[in-house]
Order: C-alpha cells, then sequence, then structure tokens
C-alpha cells in the first residue's frame, strides 16, 4: 500500500533465515542483517527465495521455545499446503521470529550452546555457530 515502506534483500535476509557466506565475513553479514533489522518495523521484507519452511524447521531448533516462531511455524505450513507464499514478512516479524536476527539473545546462545556443545561467548559467535551449522542442517 503507499507509504508501506520495502525493501528488497536479495539473499542477505530470509524468512526466517539469512543467506550464506559465500564472501566476506560473519561480522559483515551481521553487520548488513543489523542495518536490515533497523528498518522500521513495518517494513516489507521481498527476499529472493520462499525457504521459509526449511528456514523455521531449523531456527526451531535454535530458539525452541519462541512461542512467535512455533506460531508462525503453524501458519507458514498451513500457508505453503494452500500453496500461498510466506512472502513478504516484515522487519519486525523477522525481528521476533528469525534466529539469525535473535544470535545476541540468552535463550537462542543457550540452545546452540546445548546442540552444539561448545561455548558461546558473544553474539558475534553465535551468529557464526549458527550460520555453519545452518550450511550443515538437514
Amino acid at each position: 500500500s503507499a507509504g508501506t515502506p520495502h525493501v528488497f534483500c536479495g539473499d542477505t535476509l530470509f524468512a526466517c533465515g539469512c543467506g550464506r557466506l559465500f564472501e566476506g565475513t560473519p561480522a559483515q553479514m551481521l553487520d548488513s542483517l543489523d542495518a536490515l533489522a533497523g528498518l522500521p518495523g513495518n517494513t516489507h521484507v521481498h527476499c529472493a527465495h520462499e525457504y521459509t519452511l526449511s528456514n523455521i524447521r531449523f531456527a526451531l531448533v535454535c530458539d525452541p521455545d519462541n512461542a512467535d516462531l512455533r506460531d508462525w511455524s503453524r501458519e507458514a505450513a498451513a500457508l505453503r499446503e494452500r500453496g500461498a507464499p510466506t512472502l513478504p514478512t516484515t522487519i519486525a516479524h523477522e525481528r521476533a521470529v528469525n534466529p539469525f536476527l535473535r544470535a545476541g539473545d540468552a535463550a537462542v546462545q543457550a540452545a546452540l550452546a546445548e546442540a552444539l556443545h561448545e561455548t558461546v561467548p558473544d553474539r558475534l559467535a553465535a551468529f557464526a555457530m549458527m550460520r555453519e551449522w545452518k550450511n550443515r542442517f538437514r
């Protein structure tokens, strides 16, 4: 609608996920995600691919106690079952459900530490560990 902000973010931010790091560093990608997360909450996010259900499966392992994420999992599955897209999403929604935007959250870091049997010293490490884990996640 008129006046609604939109961002076309390619392969940087996805619904409940983020792009792979083919070049650049985890710190650079996190900076890019922070810039997107800093946009107004009502900004519509148009990403390049419909990976939402796959990303949600991973997000639920990283943030298992997130009620908003569990609700979105059911809603997204119902949308896809009807052949409807889950996109666009919004910045506010992604702040609530996307584990890559929540890498600084204590619950996400605790889930990562438990799943990966590693210490998670800070937000950047959490992001880097999560992104690497997502590369191998099936």
